[in-house]
């Protein structure tokens, strides 16, 4: 494996583990336009509740059947009892989906909410198969976090013994820049140890469905 093989996968394991690891970050699964809604509009127009049942876990899946069945009756009585369903659905299929990251619900964000670059870079990437513009971005950002922070750090040591108040200054830029390398390092590590064990959601999945490793 090269250097730029290494250096591609090093940052894109960084970036996974900061979304499976750190789910309060913003994303776009409790938006409105986003893909588990995307999904549930689908689910209620085919009238079927399987198109949805991947964004949940396995113990979610009896209370989503019932909300599934009861919003298509509710569906049936008219265009404001309709909209009122939907929404009922929707809001219950991400308030799940998001126990399930083991985030809070705060509710469904408008469609068109802005998005972290990153998650529009990744849903891209999906669609075209490709991930050169993913790796480009996070290569970008992770360098200039680093650079600045070093840069921050060099400065303030140079004048950290002038007085107590300029090492406490070097003391902080220190801090920030040894965390940051380490927040990013020890961020991959763990997740390079996951790759060897069953996801989360593999688990949940019942055997005939999950993927053979070999």
């Amino acid at each position: 494996m090269n250097l730029d093989s290494i250096k591609k996968s090093a940052v894109l394991i960084v970036f996974i583990s900061f979304i499976l690891i750190q789910p309060a970050v913003k994303a776009h699964c409790d938006t409105l336009d986003g893909p588990v809604v995307n999904d549930a509009k689908k689910a209620l127009e085919l009238s079927d509740v399987n198109i949805v049942l991947k964004w949940i876990q396995k113990d979610d899946e009896k209370e989503i059947k019932t909300a599934f069945d009861k919003t298509l009756i509710v569906r049936q009585k008219g265009k404001d009892a309709k909209e009122l369903a939907d929404m009922y659905f929707f809001e219950t299929m991400v308030r799940l989906h998001r126990a399930g990251e083991g985030a809070p619900y705060t509710g469904l964000k408008p469609a068109g909410t802005e998005l972290s670059p990153a998650v529009i870079a990744a849903d891209e990437a999906l669609e075209s198969g490709q991930i050169d513009n993913l790796m480009k971005l996070l290569n970008t950002e992770i360098e200039k976090g680093l650079h600045s922070k070093f840069a921050k750090a060099i400065k303030a040591k140079e004048t950290q013994h002038i007085s107590p108040e300029d090492g406490r200054r070097f003391v902080a830029a220190y801090v920030e820049f040894v965390h940051y390398g380490e927040g990013l390092y020890e961020t991959a590590k763990t997740e390079s140890k996951h790759d060897h064990n069953e996801t989360a959601v593999e688990k949940n999945m019942p055997h005939e469905h999950k993927e053979k490793k070999y």
